[in-house]
C-alpha cells in the first residue's frame, strides 16, 4: 500500500443503527470542519452499492469513496485502499467514515487494527454512536412501540456498549424530563460512554460533539465480547433492498410530492405485514436539474411520518431514483412492496412512467471480519504487532 498522508489524518468513525441520522451528522461535521480550511474525505459503506448516502454527500461537493459488499470489518483492506484513493485525489486532513448501520464490533476489527497497522498514517478519534432517541427509548424499555426483535436489539445494544460517546440525535423529539430519563439509562447501561445530546437536523447541540472529535483520540480498553452466531442471527432478520428507477412524464410532475407518497405507501405495505422499518432513504435526482438538485425523502420507524429533507424548487419531466430500504422482513417483501407502491403512485401523477433499471434484495451474510484484535496494551514509545497506538 502507498503512503496514504505524509503527516497523520484524522480518521472519524460515526457509528449508529439504522435510521439514527449519521449521514445527516456526517455532513454537519464535515462542513465544519471544511470552514475551518481543513480538506475532508467521506467514506461510505453498505451491503450492497447504489447508496443514497453517497448521492448525498457528493451532492454537497465532498470528495466520497462508497464501499459495499460489506462492513468496514469485513472489508478492511478496502477500507484502507478507498482511504489511499481519497488521498491520491484530494490529500484530506481528516477522513470521516460511516459504517453499515447494522454493524458492531467496529473498534475491534477496525480501529483498533487501523491503529496497530497503520499508525503513521492516522490519529483516530473516539468512536461516537448516534442514536434515534425515540427508538433508543423503546429499545431500552423506557416506551412501548414498534420495536425489533430480541437479536436485532442485541446488534443496537452492542453498538452502544462498544461506543466512546453516544450523541442522542435528534434531540427536538423528546421533552427535557424524557431526555433526562434516556441520558440516565444510557449511563447506567453503559458506562464506559460519555453521553451527550445534539440535533445534526437542527444544528443545535453540535459543538460539544465537534470539539471531542477533532480534540480527542481514542483510548484503549479491552475488546468487549461479542456472540458473532447470536450478531449473524440478528443481521439474517433484517432485509436489505438497493433500487434504481427511472421516472419519465409526458408532462411536468412534482417530484418533492412523489416521494412523500410513494414512501408513504411502501409504508403502508410493510406495516400490513408487520415490517419494522430500520430505515428508508431515497433521492431523486432530475435529468433537467442544475447544479446538482435532488429531492429526497426519510422514513426511520413504522408509526413516524416519511420526511423530505431536500426538495425541488421546480417541477421536473424526468430523472433517477434511488432508493434504500432495510426493515426486519423478508427481503422478498420489500421487494414486492416497492414493486407494488411504484405501480400505484405512478397513476396518481398523469403520464409518468417509472422504469426498474436495478434491484438487489437480500440479508446480510454473517460478519467475518478481515482482522480483530483482542485485548489492546497501550504501550509508551512505540508499537509492536501485537499492541495498538494512536
Amino acid at each position: 500500500m502507498s503512503e496514504l498522508s505524509p503527516t497523520p489524518a484524522r480518521y472519524i468513525m460515526i457509528g449508529g443503527f439504522l435510521g439514527a441520522g449519521k449521514t445527516t451528522a456526517m455532513g454537519r461535521l464535515a462542513r465544519h470542519l471544511t470552514d475551518k480550511g481543513l480538506r475532508v474525505g467521506l467514506i461510505t459503506n453498505d451491503q450492497a452499492g447504489g447508496l443514497v448516502d453517497t448521492k448525498l454527500m457528493r451532492n454537497q461537493g465532498f470528495a466520497t469513496e462508497e464501499i459495499a459488499g460489506g462492513c468496514f470489518c469485513c472489508r478492511f483492506n478496502t477500507l484502507v485502499d478507498a482511504a489511499s484513493k481519497l488521498t491520491d485525489a484530494t490529500k484530506p486532513d481528516v477522513f470521516i467514515a460511516e459504517p453499515v448501520g447494522s454493524c458492531t464490533d467496529l473498534v475491534a476489527t477496525v480501529t483498533y487494527p487501523l491503529r496497530r497497522m497503520y499508525g503513521a498514517n492516522f490519529t483516530v478519534a473516539p468512536l461516537s454512536v448516534l442514536v434515534d432517541p425515540i427508538r433508543a427509548r423503546r429499545v431500552l424499555g423506557l416506551d412501548e412501540g414498534g420495536n425489533f426483535s430480541t437479536k436485532v436489539a442485541y446488534i443496537y445494544k452492542k453498538q452502544l456498549e462498544e461506543a466512546d460517546v453516544i450523541v442522542i440525535n435528534k434531540q427536538e423529539l423528546l421533552t427535557p424530563e424524557q431526555m433526562d430519563e434516556l441520558i440516565t439509562a444510557l449511563e447506567n447501561e453503559f458506562p464506559e460512554a460519555f453521553v451527550m445530546s445534539a440535533s445534526a437536523r437542527e444544528q443545535t447541540g453540535l459543538t460539544a460533539w465537534f470539539d471531542v472529535m477533532e480534540r480527542d483520540t481514542q483510548g484503549s480498553r479491552a475488546a468487549m465480547a461479542v456472540d458473532y452466531e447470536v450478531y449473524a442471527d440478528g443481521e439474517a432478520l433484517l432485509g436489505w433492498l438497493n433500487a434504481t428507477v427511472t421516472l419519465k412524464a409526458d408532462d411536468e410532475f412534482d417530484a418533492n410530492a412523489f416521494l412523500k407518497s410513494f414512501a408513504a405507501d411502501i409504508q403502508g405495505r410493510l406495516q400490513l405485514q408487520n415490517a419494522e422499518v430500520a430505515h428508508l432513504k431515497m433521492t431523486y435526482s432530475p435529468d433537467d436539474g442544475i447544479a446538482g438538485e435532488i429531492a429526497s425523502v426519510n422514513l426511520v420507524r413504522n408509526d413516524n411520518v416519511p420526511e423530505s429533507g431536500m426538495s425541488l424548487d421546480e417541477p421536473s419531466t424526468g430523472g433517477q431514483l434511488i432508493i434504500n430500504l432495510r426493515a426486519e422482513a423478508d427481503p422478498e417483501v420489500l421487494l414486492s412492496a416497492v414493486r407494488e407502491s411504484l405501480d400505484s403512485v405512478r397513476l396518481q401523477f398523469f403520464g409518468l412512467s417509472a422504469t426498474l433499471d436495478h434491484e438487489e434484495h437480500f440479508r446480510p451474510g454473517k460478519p467475518v471480519p478481515t482482522h480483530r484484535d483482542g485485548e489492546v496494551v497501550e504501550v509508551k514509545g512505540g508499537c509492536t504487532p501485537s499492541t495498538a497506538c494512536c
